[in-house]
Protein backbone atom coordinates (compact mmCIF):
# COMPACT_ATOMS: atom_id res chain seq x y z
CA UNK A 1 0.00 0.00 0.00
CA UNK A 2 1.69 3.44 -1.42
CA UNK A 3 -1.33 5.62 0.76
CA UNK A 4 -0.98 5.14 4.24
CA UNK A 5 -3.89 5.74 6.83
CA UNK A 6 -1.91 9.74 7.52
CA UNK A 7 -1.41 10.09 3.88
CA UNK A 8 -5.34 9.61 3.32
CA UNK A 9 -6.54 11.74 6.74
CA UNK A 10 -4.58 14.29 4.78
CA UNK A 11 -5.80 13.81 1.51
CA UNK A 12 -9.37 13.67 3.00
CA UNK A 13 -9.06 16.69 4.48
CA UNK A 14 -7.91 18.77 1.11
CA UNK A 15 -11.25 16.79 -0.53
CA UNK A 16 -13.20 18.21 1.93
CA UNK A 17 -11.71 21.81 1.76
CA UNK A 18 -12.97 21.73 -1.92
CA UNK A 19 -16.28 19.82 -1.63
CA UNK A 20 -17.25 22.85 0.97
CA UNK A 21 -16.67 25.26 -1.75
CA UNK A 22 -19.73 23.73 -3.86
CA UNK A 23 -22.63 26.34 -4.18
CA UNK A 24 -26.42 25.30 -4.00
CA UNK A 25 -27.47 28.66 -5.80
CA UNK A 26 -25.78 26.68 -8.87
CA UNK A 27 -28.69 24.55 -9.31
CA UNK A 28 -31.14 27.84 -9.39
CA UNK A 29 -28.77 29.21 -11.65
CA UNK A 30 -29.05 26.36 -14.44
CA UNK A 31 -32.66 26.67 -14.28
CA UNK A 32 -32.43 30.82 -14.59
CA UNK A 33 -30.31 30.33 -17.55
CA UNK A 34 -32.46 27.37 -19.22
CA UNK A 35 -34.82 29.99 -19.62
CA UNK A 36 -32.91 31.75 -21.93
CA UNK A 37 -32.69 29.14 -24.43
CA UNK A 38 -35.60 29.34 -25.68
CA UNK A 39 -33.64 31.36 -28.82
CA UNK A 40 -30.37 32.07 -27.90
CA UNK A 41 -28.63 34.21 -30.36
CA UNK A 42 -25.06 35.58 -31.14
CA UNK A 43 -24.16 38.57 -33.09
CA UNK A 44 -27.86 38.59 -34.11
CA UNK A 45 -28.28 35.29 -35.48
CA UNK A 46 -30.07 32.27 -33.79
CA UNK A 47 -28.04 29.07 -32.92
CA UNK A 48 -30.16 27.33 -30.71
CA UNK A 49 -33.59 27.78 -30.40
CA UNK A 50 -36.51 25.77 -28.55
CA UNK A 51 -38.41 23.48 -31.15
CA UNK A 52 -42.31 24.33 -30.38
CA UNK A 53 -41.65 25.03 -26.66
CA UNK A 54 -39.46 24.84 -23.71
CA UNK A 55 -39.79 22.37 -21.05
CA UNK A 56 -38.06 19.50 -18.78
CA UNK A 57 -40.15 16.19 -18.52
CA UNK A 58 -39.76 13.13 -16.06
CA UNK A 59 -40.88 9.75 -16.77
CA UNK A 60 -40.81 6.81 -14.00
CA UNK A 61 -38.86 3.80 -15.86
CA UNK A 62 -41.10 1.47 -14.18
CA UNK A 63 -44.03 2.59 -16.03
CA UNK A 64 -42.52 3.62 -19.02
CA UNK A 65 -40.70 -0.28 -19.58
CA UNK A 66 -44.52 -1.26 -19.58
CA UNK A 67 -45.62 0.48 -22.81
CA UNK A 68 -45.31 -1.47 -26.19
CA UNK A 69 -42.23 -0.76 -28.02
CA UNK A 70 -43.10 2.16 -30.62
CA UNK A 71 -40.42 0.76 -33.22
CA UNK A 72 -40.06 -2.87 -32.82
CA UNK A 73 -37.91 -3.38 -35.53
CA UNK A 74 -34.39 -1.32 -34.23
CA UNK A 75 -31.01 -1.03 -36.00
CA UNK A 76 -27.66 0.45 -34.34
CA UNK A 77 -24.42 1.03 -35.78
CA UNK A 78 -21.37 1.25 -34.12
CA UNK A 79 -17.24 0.46 -34.98
CA UNK A 80 -14.96 -0.72 -32.99
CA UNK A 81 -10.72 0.27 -33.48
CA UNK A 82 -7.31 -0.14 -32.31
CA UNK A 83 -7.00 3.21 -31.60
CA UNK A 84 -3.85 4.56 -33.88
CA UNK A 85 -0.98 2.47 -33.31
CA UNK A 86 2.73 3.79 -33.67
CA UNK A 87 5.55 1.94 -35.24
CA UNK A 88 9.93 2.82 -34.79
CA UNK A 89 10.18 3.54 -38.29
CA UNK A 90 7.22 6.96 -37.74
CA UNK A 91 4.23 4.98 -39.37
CA UNK A 92 1.19 5.36 -37.89
CA UNK A 93 -1.52 3.01 -38.13
CA UNK A 94 -5.39 2.37 -37.21
CA UNK A 95 -7.70 -0.30 -37.44
CA UNK A 96 -11.78 0.12 -37.87
CA UNK A 97 -14.53 -2.71 -37.66
CA UNK A 98 -17.66 -1.42 -38.23
CA UNK A 99 -20.91 -3.75 -37.98
CA UNK A 100 -25.06 -3.33 -37.54
CA UNK A 101 -27.04 -5.00 -35.23
CA UNK A 102 -30.70 -5.89 -34.90
CA UNK A 103 -34.04 -6.27 -32.31
CA UNK A 104 -34.70 -8.66 -33.31
CA UNK A 105 -31.45 -10.43 -33.47
CA UNK A 106 -30.79 -10.85 -37.47
CA UNK A 107 -27.74 -12.86 -37.89
CA UNK A 108 -27.32 -12.56 -41.83
CA UNK A 109 -27.20 -8.88 -41.19
CA UNK A 110 -24.93 -9.12 -37.93
CA UNK A 111 -22.23 -11.03 -40.33
CA UNK A 112 -21.98 -8.11 -42.83
CA UNK A 113 -18.43 -6.35 -41.98
CA UNK A 114 -16.81 -3.36 -43.16
CA UNK A 115 -12.90 -2.79 -42.19
CA UNK A 116 -10.30 0.05 -42.63
CA UNK A 117 -6.90 0.26 -41.99
CA UNK A 118 -5.82 4.06 -42.65
CA UNK A 119 -2.15 4.61 -42.32
CA UNK A 120 0.16 7.98 -42.21
CA UNK A 121 3.91 8.43 -42.57
CA UNK A 122 5.86 12.22 -42.70
CA UNK A 123 8.38 10.15 -44.91
CA UNK A 124 7.96 10.76 -48.97
CA UNK A 125 10.37 7.59 -49.78
CA UNK A 126 7.11 5.15 -47.78
CA UNK A 127 4.85 3.75 -50.75
CA UNK A 128 2.16 2.50 -49.06
CA UNK A 129 0.06 0.04 -51.25
CA UNK A 130 -3.59 1.48 -50.56
CA UNK A 131 -6.37 -0.07 -52.25
CA UNK A 132 -8.50 1.42 -55.37
CA UNK A 133 -11.80 -0.35 -54.79
CA UNK A 134 -13.07 -2.46 -51.84
CA UNK A 135 -11.13 -6.15 -51.30
CA UNK A 136 -14.10 -8.88 -50.57
CA UNK A 137 -13.51 -11.37 -47.87
CA UNK A 138 -15.84 -14.26 -45.76
CA UNK A 139 -17.68 -15.17 -49.17
CA UNK A 140 -18.51 -11.50 -49.50
CA UNK A 141 -20.27 -10.98 -46.24
CA UNK A 142 -16.94 -8.48 -45.58
CA UNK A 143 -15.15 -6.42 -47.68
CA UNK A 144 -12.02 -3.96 -46.35
CA UNK A 145 -9.70 -0.94 -47.53
CA UNK A 146 -6.05 0.72 -46.95
CA UNK A 147 -6.23 4.32 -47.42
CA UNK A 148 -3.23 6.60 -46.64
CA UNK A 149 -3.09 10.16 -45.51
CA UNK A 150 -0.41 12.07 -47.70
CA UNK A 151 2.59 13.66 -45.80
CA UNK A 152 1.71 16.83 -46.68
CA UNK A 153 -1.36 16.87 -45.03
CA UNK A 154 -0.56 16.18 -41.91
CA UNK A 155 2.15 18.10 -39.41
CA UNK A 156 0.38 17.82 -35.87
CA UNK A 157 -2.52 15.97 -34.69
CA UNK A 158 -1.68 12.71 -36.78
CA UNK A 159 -2.99 10.16 -34.02
CA UNK A 160 -6.47 11.79 -34.01
CA UNK A 161 -6.98 12.26 -37.52
CA UNK A 162 -5.50 9.06 -38.70
CA UNK A 163 -8.37 7.77 -36.48
CA UNK A 164 -10.98 9.86 -37.40
CA UNK A 165 -10.45 9.46 -40.78
CA UNK A 166 -10.78 5.53 -40.56
CA UNK A 167 -13.23 5.54 -38.04
CA UNK A 168 -15.56 7.74 -39.75
CA UNK A 169 -14.70 6.26 -43.14
CA UNK A 170 -16.00 3.02 -41.79
CA UNK A 171 -18.81 3.71 -40.10
CA UNK A 172 -20.26 5.94 -42.95
CA UNK A 173 -19.28 3.26 -45.73
CA UNK A 174 -20.88 0.86 -43.61
CA UNK A 175 -24.32 1.97 -43.36
CA UNK A 176 -24.95 2.95 -46.82
CA UNK A 177 -23.49 -0.24 -47.77
CA UNK A 178 -26.25 -1.63 -45.39
CA UNK A 179 -29.01 0.44 -46.34
CA UNK A 180 -30.77 -1.80 -48.80
CA UNK A 181 -30.68 -4.19 -46.22
CA UNK A 182 -32.30 -2.65 -43.85
CA UNK A 183 -36.06 -2.07 -43.40
CA UNK A 184 -37.47 1.52 -43.65
CA UNK A 185 -40.11 0.92 -41.33
CA UNK A 186 -37.57 0.51 -38.49
CA UNK A 187 -35.87 3.06 -35.85
CA UNK A 188 -32.16 3.55 -36.91
CA UNK A 189 -29.23 4.04 -33.97
CA UNK A 190 -25.70 5.21 -34.70
CA UNK A 191 -23.29 5.12 -32.03
CA UNK A 192 -21.89 9.09 -30.80
CA UNK A 193 -22.67 12.02 -32.85
CA UNK A 194 -25.44 12.15 -36.37
CA UNK A 195 -22.01 13.72 -38.56
CA UNK A 196 -17.78 13.62 -38.09
CA UNK A 197 -17.79 16.48 -35.81
CA UNK A 198 -13.48 16.16 -34.94
CA UNK A 199 -12.76 15.87 -39.03
CA UNK A 200 -15.34 18.84 -39.31
CA UNK A 201 -13.77 20.34 -37.09
CA UNK A 202 -10.24 20.44 -38.70
CA UNK A 203 -11.48 20.57 -41.84
CA UNK A 204 -12.93 23.90 -41.22
CA UNK A 205 -9.63 25.24 -39.32
CA UNK A 206 -7.90 23.74 -41.42
CA UNK A 207 -3.96 25.63 -41.85
CA UNK A 208 -0.45 24.17 -43.13
CA UNK A 209 0.30 22.25 -40.11
CA UNK A 210 -3.31 20.46 -40.78
CA UNK A 211 -4.71 20.19 -44.17
CA UNK A 212 -6.55 17.41 -43.99
CA UNK A 213 -9.31 19.10 -45.91
CA UNK A 214 -7.38 18.50 -49.15
CA UNK A 215 -7.50 14.67 -48.51
CA UNK A 216 -10.04 12.75 -51.16
CA UNK A 217 -11.19 10.07 -48.13
CA UNK A 218 -11.94 13.34 -46.43
CA UNK A 219 -14.64 14.88 -48.78
CA UNK A 220 -16.09 11.42 -49.34
CA UNK A 221 -16.89 10.69 -45.76
CA UNK A 222 -18.89 14.25 -45.58
CA UNK A 223 -20.50 13.50 -48.70
CA UNK A 224 -21.32 9.75 -47.45
CA UNK A 225 -23.13 11.67 -44.34
CA UNK A 226 -25.04 13.95 -46.80
CA UNK A 227 -26.43 10.50 -48.55
CA UNK A 228 -26.85 8.96 -45.58
CA UNK A 229 -29.38 11.32 -44.10
CA UNK A 230 -30.98 11.69 -47.68
CA UNK A 231 -31.85 8.19 -47.32
CA UNK A 232 -33.57 8.67 -44.18
CA UNK A 233 -35.07 11.96 -44.77
CA UNK A 234 -36.40 10.14 -48.14
CA UNK A 235 -38.04 7.42 -46.32
CA UNK A 236 -38.77 9.63 -43.62
CA UNK A 237 -37.47 6.76 -41.23
CA UNK A 238 -36.17 7.89 -37.93
CA UNK A 239 -32.15 8.51 -37.31
CA UNK A 240 -30.44 9.35 -34.38
CA UNK A 241 -26.86 9.77 -32.95
CA UNK A 242 -26.81 8.69 -29.40
CA UNK A 243 -23.87 10.60 -27.65
CA UNK A 244 -22.89 8.71 -24.51
CA UNK A 245 -20.20 10.90 -23.62
CA UNK A 246 -21.21 14.64 -24.84
CA UNK A 247 -18.54 16.89 -24.78
CA UNK A 248 -20.16 20.22 -26.30
CA UNK A 249 -19.21 23.15 -25.44
CA UNK A 250 -21.51 25.52 -27.90
CA UNK A 251 -23.99 26.63 -25.08
CA UNK A 252 -21.43 27.71 -22.58
CA UNK A 253 -19.40 29.61 -25.40
CA UNK A 254 -22.86 31.34 -26.87
CA UNK A 255 -23.31 32.72 -23.51
CA UNK A 256 -20.06 33.57 -22.45
CA UNK A 257 -19.63 35.66 -25.56
CA UNK A 258 -23.23 37.18 -24.57
CA UNK A 259 -21.76 38.33 -21.33
CA UNK A 260 -24.79 36.96 -19.70
CA UNK A 261 -25.54 37.88 -16.01
CA UNK A 262 -24.87 34.70 -14.39
CA UNK A 263 -21.50 32.74 -12.87
CA UNK A 264 -21.20 30.00 -15.32
CA UNK A 265 -19.09 27.30 -13.55
CA UNK A 266 -19.55 24.60 -16.06
CA UNK A 267 -17.19 24.38 -19.04
CA UNK A 268 -19.26 21.33 -20.69
CA UNK A 269 -23.00 22.30 -22.01
CA UNK A 270 -23.49 18.38 -20.70
CA UNK A 271 -22.56 19.31 -16.98
CA UNK A 272 -25.00 22.58 -17.16
CA UNK A 273 -27.95 19.93 -18.43
CA UNK A 274 -27.02 17.77 -15.54
CA UNK A 275 -27.65 20.28 -13.17
CA UNK A 276 -30.78 21.73 -15.05
CA UNK A 277 -32.39 17.89 -15.41
CA UNK A 278 -30.98 16.74 -11.44
CA UNK A 279 -32.03 19.70 -9.78
CA UNK A 280 -35.46 21.32 -11.48
CA UNK A 281 -36.68 24.03 -9.50
CA UNK A 282 -38.91 26.07 -12.17
CA UNK A 283 -42.35 24.77 -13.32
CA UNK A 284 -42.59 23.09 -16.16
CA UNK A 285 -44.78 24.78 -18.92
CA UNK A 286 -47.76 22.50 -18.39
CA UNK A 287 -47.86 24.46 -14.96
CA UNK A 288 -46.95 21.17 -13.14
CA UNK A 289 -44.07 20.94 -10.96
CA UNK A 290 -41.16 19.24 -11.89
CA UNK A 291 -39.05 19.41 -8.88
CA UNK A 292 -42.35 17.82 -7.12
CA UNK A 293 -42.84 15.25 -9.63
CA UNK A 294 -39.14 14.32 -8.83
CA UNK A 295 -38.61 14.35 -5.14
CA UNK A 296 -42.01 11.84 -5.16
CA UNK A 297 -39.81 9.09 -7.08
CA UNK A 298 -36.87 7.02 -5.75
CA UNK A 299 -33.23 7.80 -6.80
CA UNK A 300 -33.04 6.00 -9.90
CA UNK A 301 -36.86 5.66 -10.48
CA UNK A 302 -37.10 8.24 -13.11
CA UNK A 303 -35.38 9.62 -16.08
CA UNK A 304 -35.59 13.29 -16.74
CA UNK A 305 -34.97 15.09 -20.52
CA UNK A 306 -35.57 18.56 -22.57
CA UNK A 307 -37.81 19.66 -25.11
CA UNK A 308 -36.19 19.46 -28.68
CA UNK A 309 -33.85 21.97 -29.13
CA UNK A 310 -32.47 23.42 -33.23
CA UNK A 311 -29.24 24.04 -34.13
CA UNK A 312 -29.34 25.88 -37.17
CA UNK A 313 -25.59 27.42 -36.81
CA UNK A 314 -22.57 26.46 -34.59
CA UNK A 315 -19.27 27.62 -33.16
CA UNK A 316 -15.77 26.50 -33.82
CA UNK A 317 -13.28 29.81 -34.02
CA UNK A 318 -15.82 31.36 -36.04
CA UNK A 319 -19.82 31.30 -36.01
CA UNK A 320 -20.78 28.43 -38.57
CA UNK A 321 -23.84 29.08 -40.66
CA UNK A 322 -24.42 25.07 -40.71
CA UNK A 323 -23.82 22.17 -38.10
CA UNK A 324 -23.74 19.84 -41.06
CA UNK A 325 -21.35 19.35 -43.45
CA UNK A 326 -22.17 21.91 -45.19
CA UNK A 327 -20.39 24.01 -42.63
CA UNK A 328 -17.34 22.66 -44.37
CA UNK A 329 -18.28 23.04 -48.02
CA UNK A 330 -21.84 23.96 -49.56
CA UNK A 331 -21.54 22.15 -52.68
CA UNK A 332 -21.96 18.52 -51.40
CA UNK A 333 -24.68 17.05 -53.82
CA UNK A 334 -28.18 16.95 -51.54
CA UNK A 335 -31.84 15.76 -52.44
CA UNK A 336 -33.17 18.17 -49.88
CA UNK A 337 -32.67 21.78 -48.45
CA UNK A 338 -29.20 22.44 -46.44
CA UNK A 339 -31.54 23.23 -43.30
CA UNK A 340 -33.00 19.76 -43.10
CA UNK A 341 -29.84 18.48 -42.48
CA UNK A 342 -29.04 20.96 -39.65
CA UNK A 343 -28.75 19.25 -36.45
CA UNK A 344 -31.62 19.19 -33.56
CA UNK A 345 -30.93 17.26 -30.26
CA UNK A 346 -32.58 17.15 -26.65
CA UNK A 347 -30.83 15.65 -23.21
CA UNK A 348 -31.84 12.91 -21.26
CA UNK A 349 -30.37 12.06 -17.72
CA UNK A 350 -30.31 8.94 -16.11
CA UNK A 351 -29.51 9.40 -12.39
CA UNK A 352 -28.81 5.18 -11.93
CA UNK A 353 -25.76 5.93 -14.02
CA UNK A 354 -25.77 9.97 -13.46
CA UNK A 355 -25.14 9.96 -17.29
CA UNK A 356 -26.45 12.81 -19.40
CA UNK A 357 -26.81 11.43 -22.80
CA UNK A 358 -27.11 13.45 -25.86
CA UNK A 359 -29.86 12.03 -28.63
CA UNK A 360 -29.25 14.01 -32.11
CA UNK A 361 -31.52 13.56 -35.30
CA UNK A 362 -31.50 15.59 -38.49
CA UNK A 363 -34.12 18.81 -38.89
CA UNK A 364 -35.77 17.18 -41.59
CA UNK A 365 -37.19 15.17 -39.46
CA UNK A 366 -37.79 16.44 -36.11
CA UNK A 367 -39.57 19.14 -37.70
CA UNK A 368 -42.40 17.12 -38.07
CA UNK A 369 -44.19 16.55 -34.72
CA UNK A 370 -45.57 12.84 -34.88
CA UNK A 371 -41.80 11.78 -35.99
CA UNK A 372 -40.41 13.99 -33.13
CA UNK A 373 -42.42 12.68 -30.54
CA UNK A 374 -42.30 9.25 -31.64
CA UNK A 375 -38.32 9.57 -31.63
CA UNK A 376 -38.46 10.92 -28.03
CA UNK A 377 -40.35 8.27 -26.78
CA UNK A 378 -38.80 5.58 -28.17
CA UNK A 379 -35.49 6.57 -26.44
CA UNK A 380 -36.80 6.72 -23.11
CA UNK A 381 -38.64 3.36 -23.68
CA UNK A 382 -35.15 1.80 -24.31
CA UNK A 383 -33.22 3.52 -21.43
CA UNK A 384 -36.20 2.41 -19.51
CA UNK A 385 -35.52 -0.66 -20.00
CA UNK A 386 -31.92 -1.40 -20.11
CA UNK A 387 -30.76 1.82 -19.25
CA UNK A 388 -29.08 2.52 -22.73
CA UNK A 389 -30.16 1.05 -26.39
CA UNK A 390 -30.41 -2.44 -26.26
CA UNK A 391 -29.68 -3.27 -29.97
CA UNK A 392 -26.73 -0.22 -29.66
CA UNK A 393 -25.40 -2.58 -26.68
CA UNK A 394 -25.48 -5.57 -28.81
CA UNK A 395 -23.74 -3.46 -31.74
CA UNK A 396 -20.62 -2.65 -29.58
CA UNK A 397 -20.67 -6.35 -28.35
CA UNK A 398 -20.45 -7.21 -32.46
CA UNK A 399 -17.79 -4.75 -33.69
CA UNK A 400 -15.31 -4.31 -30.62
CA UNK A 401 -11.86 -4.89 -31.24
CA UNK A 402 -10.45 -6.05 -27.96
CA UNK A 403 -7.41 -6.41 -26.09
CA UNK A 404 -5.86 -9.58 -27.20
CA UNK A 405 -7.09 -9.24 -31.16
CA UNK A 406 -5.00 -5.74 -30.47
CA UNK A 407 -2.29 -7.01 -29.70
CA UNK A 408 -2.59 -10.30 -32.40
CA UNK A 409 -2.65 -7.36 -34.58
CA UNK A 410 0.59 -5.88 -33.80
CA UNK A 411 2.00 -9.38 -34.08
CA UNK A 412 1.18 -9.38 -37.67
CA UNK A 413 3.78 -6.85 -38.20
CA UNK A 414 7.38 -8.18 -38.37
CA UNK A 415 9.20 -5.83 -40.06
CA UNK A 416 8.54 -2.90 -38.31
CA UNK A 417 8.82 -2.63 -34.00
CA UNK A 418 6.15 -1.15 -32.18
CA UNK A 419 7.51 1.99 -30.76
CA UNK A 420 7.21 1.24 -27.46
CA UNK A 421 7.66 3.88 -24.21
CA UNK A 422 8.25 3.22 -20.70
CA UNK A 423 4.35 3.33 -19.63
CA UNK A 424 3.75 0.80 -22.83
CA UNK A 425 5.95 -1.36 -20.82
CA UNK A 426 4.87 -0.84 -17.57
CA UNK A 427 0.94 -0.55 -17.93
CA UNK A 428 0.56 -1.90 -21.30
CA UNK A 429 -1.27 1.06 -22.35
CA UNK A 430 -0.91 0.02 -26.00
CA UNK A 431 -3.77 -1.66 -26.28
CA UNK A 432 -5.67 -0.05 -23.93
CA UNK A 433 -9.03 1.49 -25.23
Amino acid sequence: MTLEPVHMRKISELAKRIDATYDPDEQKTAADIYKLLKELTVEGKVILQAIDRLYRGVVRTELMAQCEDPYPLTYACDSGSTNPMTYDNGVFVDFCHCALAATPTNLELHRHRTIVCSTYSSSFKTAMPTTNGWESFDDGWGRAKLIKIEPDELEKRVPDLVHSLCIYLVESEHILFMLEKIDPSGFFIMDGPLYPKQLMYWMVISNKEVKIKQNKYAQVILQNYINIMDYFLEKKTPVIGFVKNPVDVQIMNALKIKKVPFDLPWILDSQFFKNVLKYPQTLSSKGSSFKSKLTSLSANGYISYTNWFHQPKKFYENLLNSTSPFAVESSFRHKFPPEDYAICFFMVYEPSKKSVFKIEAPYGLIKDEKIRQSIQKKVLFDISINRSPLTLTKADSIAKIRKIEKKEIDTQFVNMNPDLNFNDSRWDSRYET
